[in-house]
């Protein structure tokens, strides 16, 4: 599952591509930061993304994408370049017949640190770990999409959701044993304990009902 993580910004966006095997593995395929000129003129800046955007889609070919969600900040003119790169990115990907999903900077944080409060060093960290890299990318718009790129993977369940739960089973549902789960990372042993937790709850619901 190839999916292009992208944290959007007029000045800096940052673009990352990932691969999540069969076997839980995510590895790195391109990382990028887009830039343009704060001096240029607003539809320059958002075309020199857009030309940006345009060449990794057509090298990469991802088959889904993900981007941060967009909320309300101080700073009105930040969250008007974010929003408008959102748009490009969503356009693009829209013409290509992509599935987007829009992910908030909290749920990004829980699926890869298993703590929705982490900051950025702690998810740059747990970026750099679970691709397998010698340093953390930088600048923190390139972590930041390849965490985004990640989450989108575990949280959808998808080939990595399967690969999580058959390597904690064993491949026999409800067999899973902290032995067995040995081997992921923290943040996947989170998401596993997350989809427990729901499979518990959903459980306890139909008991009652």
């Amino acid at each position: 599952m190839r999916v292009l993580g992208i944290d959007p910004g007029l000045t800096r966006c940052g673009v990352g591509v990932v691969d999540v095997s069969p076997n839980r593995t995510a590895q790195l395929v391109d990382v990028v930061v887009l830039r343009s000129p704060t001096d240029a003129p607003i539809e320059r800046r958002l075309a020199r993304i857009a030309d940006g955007l345009e060449a990794i889609f057509e090298e990469h070919r991802p088959q889904a994408v993900a981007l941060e969600r967009v909320f309300a900040r101080s700073d009105v003119s930040t969250i008007m370049g974010t929003a408008q790169i959102s748009g490009v990115a969503m356009l693009i990907a829209a013409r290509r017949e992509l599935p987007v999903a829009l992910h908030t900077p909290s749920e990004v944080k829980a699926a890869i640190t298993g703590y929705g409060r982490a900051d950025k060093k702690q998810v740059g960290a747990m970026v750099a770990r679970i691709l397998g890299l010698e340093s953390v990318p930088k600048p923190a718009d390139a972590a930041d999409a390849l965490a985004l790129a990640i989450c989108h993977a575990w949280r959808t369940g998808g080939v990595a959701g399967a690969a999580i739960r058959d390597a904690a089973s064993g491949g026999a549902p409800g067999a899973a044993s902290a032995a067995d789960a040995s081997g992921l990372t923290p943040a996947q042993r989170a998401w596993l304990a997350a989809e427990r937790s729901a499979a518990v709850s959903g459980a306890a619901r139909r008991l009652k009902e």
